[in-house]
Order: C-alpha cells, then sequence, then structure tokens
C-alpha cells in the first residue's frame, strides 16, 4: 500500500533480494525497483514535480574503484567494462523503447528514504522517458516516472491492461517529515509504533491535498483499514 512506513530490512524481504543498490531493474523479470531520496545531503538530485505525481530521478555513478577514486568527477555509466549495459543503461533502453512506441512503459516501484531507518512505500510508478544531461561538470542520466495506481499483482513490465492506470500522487517528503514529528511516530488512534501508514485525513479522491500537513496523519495498519471500510 502506498505511503506504508517500513524498514529496510522490510523492503529486502518484500522485494525478495538484498537491495544493495539504488537501481534494480526487472527484479525476478517482473518490476523495478529504486530507492530514492530528496534530502539535501542525499547523493543524488532526485526530485518530485507536478504535486507529487511525476519523478524525476537521477541515475548512478560508476563504483568507487582504484581507477575512479572520484564518480562525481565522471560522466555516468551507460555500460560496464564487459559491455553489458549498467542499470543506468537497462533503464534508458526501456524508457527509450517505449518512447519509440516499441514496448508498454516498463514498471517500477520506488521506495524513500525519510529519514534514518524509516522508508516510505511511494508505491508504482510507470518509466515514461529518459536522457542525458550536463550537471555543470559531466554527464548525468535522467529518468522520469509516473505515478500510477492499479498496477496488477502479476507486475509484468508488459502487461498491457497497466499502461491505462490512473495517474496517482505520493506526499511530499517535507510533509511526511513534519507529520512525523506532530504525530511521534505513533498512530494518532492508538499509538502504535508499528506498521504505519502516512493517511490523507481527507482522500485525495474527494478533493484532498498531499501538500498540506493539516491533512495527514500517522495511522496503524489495523485503523487505516478500518476507516478505509467507514469511506467506502
Amino acid at each position: 500500500m502506498r505511503g506504508n512506513i517500513i524498514s529496510y530490512y522490510e523492503m529486502c524481504q518484500r522485494e525478495g533480494t538484498s537491495l544493495q543498490r539504488g537501481m534494480n531493474f526487472r527484479l525476478r523479470g517482473r518490476h523495478s525497483v529504486i530507492l530514492m531520496s530528496l534530502h539535501p545531503n542525499a547523493p543524488y538530485q532526485d526530485r518530485v514535480e507536478e504535486d507529487g505525481s511525476v519523478l524525476i530521478y537521477e541515475g548512478h555513478d560508476e563504483p568507487r574503484t582504484e581507477h575512479v577514486r572520484n564518480p562525481k568527477a565522471v560522466d555516468q555509466p551507460e555500460f560496464l567494462p564487459s559491455g553489458n549495459r549498467s542499470e543506468n543503461g537497462k533503464f534508458h533502453k526501456a524508457a527509450q523503447d517505449h518512447n519509440s512506441g516499441l514496448k508498454h512503459p516498463d514498471i517500477v516501484r520506488v521506495y524513500e528514504k525519510i529519514k534514518k531507518g524509516i522508508w516510505s512505500d511511494n508505491g508504482y510508478f510507470h518509466l515514461v522517458d529518459s536522457w542525458r544531461e550536463s550537471d555543470g561538470s559531466r554527464e548525468v542520466f535522467k529518468f522520469k516516472l509516473v505515478a500510477v495506481e492499479g498496477v496488477s499483482r502479476e507486475d509484468a513490465p508488459e502487461d498491457e491492461h497497466d499502461t491505462e492506470a490512473k495517474r496517482s500522487r505520493i506526499i511530499p517528503t517535507r510533509v511526511k517529515l513534519q507529520v512525523w514529528k506532530r504525530d511521534g511516530g505513533k498512530c494518532v488512534e492508538c499509538g502504535a509504533t508499528d506498521e504505519l501508514h502516512f493517511d490523507h485525513i481527507l482522500p485525495y479522491s474527494k478533493g484532498g491535498t498531499s501538500l498540506k500537513v493539516e491533512n495527514i496523519q500517522l495511522l496503524c495498519a489495523r485503523h487505516n483499514l478500518a476507516k478505509s471500510a467507514k469511506i467506502q
């Protein structure tokens, strides 16, 4: 469920692998996974646009080696020394193939680091575009992803019925941090500290906003489900 607060260990369990990289193309041949951070000191310049419906994600650097002492000084790689595509290259090819009309957009699940030990499941996105640009000293990759609802449980990259998914939105990081501090990292209903969720007090579908702290609260899974049942 979008907005769930989880630990790094829980993320790895959910995806069935150790998420040691920020970019993970088509895990088990299905959806891809990326890890993002919008903190000022984050290593990459990710950003959210269009009221939380679009994510611009920066590609990743060369690994640090004895030949590459400063990865921030060299262009982000599209290919590995072996000639195979890097994760940048895999995501880039998928986005360009979609732009060329060769395939449907890949499905990407996005996890966001809120603070140390605290992650948020930002849900599913469609990978719709990619390009290279200069950051002033080198070439970096940029990937455009659009938040969607209604992704099938199979999470298959080529599922045609996923291409018409309704556009969704994510809650801005600044709002999440303020809500977490205000609610003390606990469910506002019962004080639980596990299985927490960032909940819209007035649902987005009913005119609620993701942009104001006043419309977001922390709920545990039990109270989130109870509220959803009442709304339905």
